[in-house]
């Protein structure tokens, strides 16, 4: 009787840890939504390869809303100078910021082959680039869609107003192709290659290769940025003085997400 009553408590005794051990150990329930934000600093804000920021520093910040379905939105804005600079009179053309607003969709196809469809609208907040003859209003909305396999990704975005300023430039399009290689501890390279395609207006090539090291959230990038199929002429704007800015060059930048 007594042996019966020891083996009955040393069972509740391993019942009762092994359901705390399976209590301690169960991982944490994924969240049905995040939230994050991230602020960023560059020595030149380079998009599509041609400088925005007139070859010097810029910051940027933004706001990002992920939810499980795979839905998603967001903002980021940074401070631009190519608005400033398309007259030789920096108080002439106004618009010293650029701000994304953005939302689509991400999904699987199959297994390891992902899709992101969407909407990117470019809005120039207070910018009077109308004003200056033979351009228009530079606010643009793209739509655009990608898919991912392992590492590599092809996208493409179509405008479906006037890109960037440009004149009767609706229905330009831009092909990315790029690659994420993770080498570990944080360390990873992208290579990247672009096709923009402007209707009633230059098409260009664009290229970089970032080095990144990603420390708890903090990345710090080194690119090499350039183009191809500009001219041989330097890549000037009025206000910018003789700098190219489509010139190659490196670009350092740094990004804290939190």
């Amino acid at each position: 009787m007594k042996l019966t009553a020891q083996k009955s408590m040393l069972v509740m005794v391993l019942t009762l840890a092994g359901s705390a051990f399976a209590q301690t150990a169960a991982p944490a329930p994924v969240p049905e939504s995040t939230l994050s934000y991230n602020i960023g600093a560059t020595t030149d804000y380079r998009y599509r390869g041609i400088s925005q920021s007139g070859k010097k520093p810029a910051l940027s910040a933004g706001i990002d809303y992920a939810h499980s379905s795979g839905f998603y939105l967001g903002t980021w804005a940074t401070t631009i100078t190519w608005l400033k600079d398309t007259t030789a009179n920096p108080n002439t053309t106004k618009g010293p910021a650029e701000v994304d607003l953005y939302g689509g969709y991400k999904g699987t196809l199959a297994e390891g082959l992902g899709y992101d469809v969407g909407g990117l609208y470019y809005w120039y907040a207070g910018n009077n680039l109308s004003n200056t003859p033979g351009l228009v209003n530079p606010n643009t909305f793209e739509l655009y869609g990608a898919l991912t396999y392992g590492v590599f990704t092809a996208k493409y975005s179509h405008a479906t107003t006037n890109l960037f300023g440009t004149v009767n430039s609706k229905n330009s399009g831009y092909l990315d192709l790029s690659a994420n290689f993770d080498l570990g501890s944080g360390w990873s390279i992208v290579p990247h290659v672009g096709a923009q395609k402007i209707k009633n207006g230059n098409s260009y090539t664009d290229y970089s290769v970032a080095v990144n090291k990603d420390i708890d959230g903090l990345v710090l990038s080194l690119a090499v940025v350039g183009t191809s199929g500009l001219g041989s002429a330097p890549y000037t704007l009025p206000g910018s003085g003789t700098r190219d800015l489509a010139k190659d060059g490196l670009v350092l930048s740094v990004k804290k997400t939190f």
